[in-house]
């Protein structure tokens, strides 16, 4: 088993840096300048998205605390990892099935927004569940 390095935890802290600005950005924007990042305005579309924040905020919460937790050398930092993932994970395949039903790829530069933040919650979902698996053993290790 090896420790995890000084590198790695930096690599984590950006990534978990970058879920919690992106996710902030958003929801500020969505609730002060809606039309920077809206990709339609109908009831439906607003009523879907009205529905994320508290998901969404479980996301963040679980994101920072795993990295708080991986820094301090906590073994609950899997706990919080695999949470934060596996949450991502869900939220994307919810957002993209809509998505996908009602042509938001395709609804011009919302559409687009939409599509990359998408991608970003798959890719980080995933890349935070591998990372935190492969150091499973590391993370659970308790100090002393």
């Amino acid at each position: 088993m090896m420790p995890i390095t000084p590198a790695e935890l930096r690599r984590l802290t950006l990534a978990g840096a970058v879920a919690i600005v992106v996710l902030i950005a958003y929801w500020t924007l969505w609730f002060t300048a809606r039309g920077a990042v809206a990709s339609d305005d109908s009831g439906a579309y607003v009523d879907f998205e009205n529905a994320f924040p508290v998901a969404d905020a479980w996301l963040g919460v679980c994101v920072l605390l795993a990295v708080r937790a991986v820094r301090a050398g906590r073994p609950t930092g899997l706990l919080w990892l695999l949470a934060g993932g596996g949450a991502g994970v869900y939220l994307f395949c919810m957002d993209a099935l809509y998505d996908l039903q009602h042509g938001t790829y395709v609804s011009g530069v919302g559409g687009l927004i939409e599509l990359g933040i998408n991608l970003l919650t798959l890719v980080l979902s995933v890349w935070f569940l591998r990372w935190a698996w492969t150091r499973r053993e590391a993370l659970l290790r308790t100090p002393g």
